[in-house]
Order: C-alpha cells, then sequence, then structure tokens
C-alpha cells in the first residue's frame, strides 16, 4: 500500500502524520504517543504500520516548539542517548550513581553532551509538572484530527501510546472526553483520582519482566472495574519493557506480532467509520 506522509506545523502543536496514500475518507484518526526519545525512526515507523491499517495516524512531537525542538533533545542526540541507555540500563534514570559511573566510561566531550541530555529529557520529557503542557499538545493534535483534517473531519479519534506515551495515552482518556480509545503500551497507570472520567474503552498491553510498570496492573483493574470502566489487558510473561520498539534490545518479536494484533482488532471495534 502506498502511504503519504507529511509534517505537520500548528500553533498548537508539530507532528509526523502518515495516512493511506489512496483513501480520501472517511477514515478513522490515530494519534501516536512517542517514547521518551522522542518521535524517531521507530515511532515513524510505527506511524505508517498503523496508515496501512486504515488510519490517519498522527504522532505529535511532544519536545517541539514552533517545529523546533532544544538542541539537547534533538533526534540525533536522543539516539545517541538511547544507545547510551541500552548499554547502561534503565537504572541510570533513578541511580544518580549507576549514572554517574556509566558517564564516567565515556570520552569527556560525549559525557557532557549525554549528561546535557540527561538532564532536558528530565526537566522535559519524565517531569510530572509537564504532564498538562504534553497533554494539550495531544489534545491540540486530536483536534486537528477531528475539526480541520478532511479525511478525519468528524470521525472518532483514538490514541495508542508506548512507554511514556502510554501513560500519557491513560491520562488522554481520562482528559478527552470525545477520545474514542486508548492503547497502552507498558505505560504507567493514571491517577486513581482520574479514572471515573473516562469515556473510552482501554487496552493494556504488558511485558511480564517490566515489574515497574505491570506492577500496577492490578490496582488498575480494580479501579476500572470499580468505576465500570472497560479496560482489556494482556500481559505477556516473558516479555520485558518496551518490547515492543525493534530498535532496542529489549525487542520481543512474538509479544510484538501479539501486541499489533490485538491492538488492531480492539481499534476496529472502538474506532468505527461513520
Amino acid at each position: 500500500m502506498a502511504i503519504a506522509t507529511e509534517t505537520i506545523l500548528k500553533d498548537g502543536f508539530t507532528g509526523y502524520l502518515a495516512r493511506p496514500d489512496r483513501a480520501s475518507g472517511p477514515l478513522p484518526g490515530l494519534l501516536v504517543i512517542q517514547e521518551a526519545w522522542g518521535v524517531d525512526a521507530h515511532i515513524e515507523d510505527v506511524t505508517r504500520r498503523l496508515a496501512a491499517a486504515g488510519y490517519v495516524a498522527l504522532a505529535p512531537d511532544l519536545y517541539a516548539q514552533g517545529g523546533q525542538r532544544p538542541e539537547a533533545l534533538s533526534r540525533e542526540r536522543l539516539t545517541d542517548l538511547l544507545a547510551f541507555a541500552s548499554q547502561a540500563g534503565a537504572s541510570i534514570f533513578a541511580d544518580a550513581q549507576g549514572r554517574a559511573q556509566a558517564l564516567a566510561t565515556r570520552p569527556e566531550a560525549e559525557r557532557a553532551r549525554l549528561a546535557e541530555s540527561l538532564d532536558m529529557l528530565a526537566a522535559v520529557g519524565f517531569a510530572p509538572t509537564k504532564r498538562d503542557d504534553q497533554l494539550a499538545v495531544l489534545q491540540a493534535a486530536a483536534s486537528y484530527l477531528r475539526t480541520e483534517r478532511s479525511e478525519t473531519k468528524g470521525q472518532k479519534v483514538g490514541a495508542i501510546g508506548f512507554c511514556m506515551g502510554g501513560g500519557l495515552a491513560a491520562l488522554l482518556a481520562c482528559r478527552d472526553p470525545r477520545l474514542g480509545a486508548a492503547v497502552i503500551l507498558y505505560g504507567s497507570a493514571p491517577p486513581p483520582a482520574e479514572i471515573p472520567a473516562i469515556g473510552c474503552p482501554v487496552l493494556g498491553l504488558y511485558g511480564g519482566k517490566d515489574p515497574r510498570i505491570t506492577g500496577q496492573v492490578p490496582a488498575l483493574v480494580e479501579a476500572m472495574t470499580a468505576a465500570g470502566k472497560r479496560f482489556e489487558h494482556h500481559v505477556y510473561p516473558e516479555a520485558g519493557h518496551a518490547f515492543f520498539n525493534d530498535n532496542r534490545p529489549t525487542y520481543d518479536p512474538g509479544a510484538a506480532r501479539d501486541a499489533f494484533v490485538r491492538a488492531l482488532v480492539f481499534l476496529r471495534d472502538a474506532l468505527p467509520e461513520s
């Protein structure tokens, strides 16, 4: 299938959009919400895959302002940081001593660049105080699909997110009453107090060897059930965090394949064309 791609630059967001080239609409819209590593080659690839499945898929860049990212969060710098984190281990984000030890093994100039990017990522990507700003970007992107994009105007819009983006997909379900569906791949659960506001079905896909995230699932199931919300979930016992990302050493092809099928079936049912 021919897939058309473009960069969207609006007042409220910048994003990478992919759509089936030979389909003029109506089509459901789908937000693809990035990992901490930004809208990178992996997220762009996933966006095209979802477009090939029949969606107008849009990946908003949560780090860009006016179309530009801070240099420390540029695509090249985040690619280098991901390679460093893949080698040093995810504990570098929570363990200051481990981070310092890992950085000390790198040449001085590289060490300074990595440290700057780590600090910026902590301030812009991971900081809880930035969640409202990130949700505003996602809501602006959803509004664009609902009201401005000819193929998706008036159609349902859903969200699928990965890692950091998975947690944001869950929060968006709490904050956007018009969201049609949310798919969480190894993302944090939303605050229990916000769960009663969810108005769409939610699917969660998790790795059994990802206790920091998957350990939240039993409480999420309980809260969603108590609030009368539709929540489907599946845990892949042998998969770790980021099992869907085929650019990372944690990639699990079996879990990724099954998760993609589950997500497509869920979205097909939750986002019918009208």
